[in-house]
């Protein structure tokens, strides 16, 4: 084993040098805060202690709030945060150890309670090099989207999970106290997934359902002691990976006086779909289609892993992989589980709203393409699980050796590829965020010259990063978040309202963005207007003086 804890040493080594060379490479051309929703989730953090009315009510309710809260310790500084380094730390943390597990679960799965053979190892350094070199999750490792975290919680759940369901198989019954720990630690993942993306409510489902079947199966078979212990360890399995969306509805429900305002609220999926849905046309592709969803999720998968004539051989490979787990080793049937995120995904894309175009299918455009990544670990696993598998199954030791480097050289030819066209999801990024990033430049620009300390009533839902830029404290600036969410429908007493009605007696100045709140209140109060800048693709931004000097 000293040599098998030698080897993960090796593989964080190397992640932590891909992970800070990439951070690096990105952050010197400027390309960390491209995603809009990198710099919404950075600002949702500050907003936590900067704002009028700081706390944990400023973490709203459309996203999950452990990744802002992992950010904050990091964005207490303000060159962190202007910069938008403090929001990629968490990520560049989740990268190494989702890599790290990667590795564990394989060498694991097919030596398990034993020394690893040489195929094992060479399969297990396989799942982790598709892992760990995709091009895609390196360049949103070194952002502060949500993907690299719960991609590296989703691994480690399935890796405590199956090292549990294999304890269970292997003791004749008498379950360890390290077994017992594997199930807690799952739960402890699952919650942590929960709280990271709502992917993870579907994954604790498909778990704990797991976990049940194993241990109504050899509780039937046990002796009493091991068949309390089964039970009592999935109960604490339940509870724990429980609390977490019971929290979160919990907290809807206390501040939204609405469980589900996540879901059914004004800043859900569902009801920007309904803002931005055109008449006479379906809302996005694959809407109330669940086989055009799923087509449209498993495109996506196939540009984050390749791109051209090689896209279909991963998918081949990973289906075959599937199959042969299957077939000549039933014990593995527990990695199945890294299938989750198919289902989920064309489940929300035909029925909750959730958008993903993919380049070269209608509307011919990038929105959401980086979902795709979230089959990156299935891909990594099976593709390798395919290759150890045939390599078994070949008899001259010239075949295995061939199968071998065939699949090596598939995954570096395909990731070449990839860097050579540009990952899709910084296409995406890219794409999407020109126009944005100009405006937000332009404005960042005339704020700073506004009087330090000058008060600004502005909304942020869009371009709050034109503040990070200008490095504006949020707590000068009067916004959507400074009033009681739960006063429904409205809050006349609350700032934000309050502001909103009579702009000259709580602001110096008001930005507006046509057709946002900020705007349609400055035009009803009929301001003075001292800057305005359009940028074509956005809409025009104004500042206005409520005071004279």
């Amino acid at each position: 084993m000293r040599h098998c804890d030698q080897e993960t040493w090796v593989l964080a080594l190397l992640a932590v040098c891909v992970s800070i060379a990439a951070f690096l490479f990105y952050f010197d051309h400027r390309c960390i805060l491209l995603y809009g929703d990198a710099v919404a989730h950075i600002n949702i953090a500050r907003r936590v202690f900067d704002s009028r009315t700081p706390g944990l009510l400023q973490l709203g309710t459309a996203w999950l709030p452990l990744p802002h809260l992992l950010m904050i310790p990091f964005l207490l500084f303000v060159s962190l945060w202007r910069s938008g380094v403090g929001g990629s730390v968490p990520s560049l943390a989740a990268y190494v150890i989702g890599t790290v597990g990667i590795f564990r679960l394989l060498r694991g799965a097919l030596s398990f309670q034993a020394e690893p053979t040489l195929g094992g190892r060479l399969a297990a350094w396989l799942a982790a090099l598709i892992y760990g070199a995709n091009p895609n999750l390196i360049y949103l490792e070194t952002t502060a989207m949500t993907e690299s975290l719960y991609l590296c919680l989703f691994i480690w759940a399935i890796v405590f999970c199956y090292e549990w369901v294999q304890s269970v198989r292997t003791a004749d019954f008498q379950i360890e106290a390290s077994a017992s720990r594997s199930l807690v630690k799952c739960g402890f993942c699952l919650a942590a997934a929960e709280l990271t993306r709502y992917d993870g409510w579907f994954l604790g489902a498909a778990i704990l359902s797991v976990a049940l079947f194993a241990t109504l199966r050899e509780g039937r078979s046990s002796f009493r002691g091991g068949r309390e212990r089964l039970r009592r360890d999935l109960r604490n399995c339940v509870l724990i990976t429980a609390a977490a969306p019971v929290l979160w509805l919990a907290y809807n429900g206390i501040i939204y006086r609405n469980p589900l305002e996540f879901a059914n609220g004004p800043y859900s999926a569902r009801a920007i779909e309904q803002k931005t849905a055109t008449p006479g046309f379906p809302p996005h592709p694959g809407s109330d289609h669940l086989r055009a969803a799923a087509e449209y999720f498993m495109k996506s998968a196939e540009f984050n892993l390749a791109e051209g004539q090689l896209e279909i051989l991963w998918v081949v490979l990973a289906a075959v992989g599937t199959l042969l787990t299957l077939l000549l080793d039933i014990r593995l049937a527990c990695l199945l589980l890294l299938w989750m995120p198919f289902p989920f995904y064309a489940l929300s894309i035909a029925y909750g709203g959730v958008p993903l175009f993919v380049p070269g299918w209608w509307p011919f455009s990038y929105y959401n393409v980086r979902y795709g990544v979230q089959l990156l670990p299935a891909a990594a696993i099976f593709v390798a699980l395919a290759i150890y598998f045939l390599a078994t199954l070949a008899r001259p030791i010239a075949s295995k050796i061939a199968l071998t480097v065939a699949g090596l050289a598939m995954v570096v030819g395909s990731y070449v590829w990839v860097w050579r066209a540009q990952p899709v999801c910084f296409r995406e990024a890219w794409v999407n965020s020109r126009t944005r990033l100009a405006l937000e430049s332009e404005l960042a620009d005339r704020l700073r010259q506004l009087p330090p300390g000058s008060s600004i009533l502005m909304y942020l839902g869009d371009h709050v990063g034109a503040l990070q830029d200008a490095g504006i404290p949020l707590r000068r600036v009067i916004n959507e978040g400074n009033h009681r969410t739960w006063k429904r429908p409205s809050d006349p007493d609350g700032l934000w309202e309050r502001a909103l009605a009579d702009p000259s007696r709580y602001a110096d100045y008001v930005v507006g963005m046509r057709g946002d709140p900020v705007w349609r209140a400055a035009q009803q109060q009929t301001l003075e207007a001292m800057a305005q800048i359009e940028v074509p693709g956005q809409p025009p931004a104004t500042i206005y003086r409520t005071r004279h000097p």
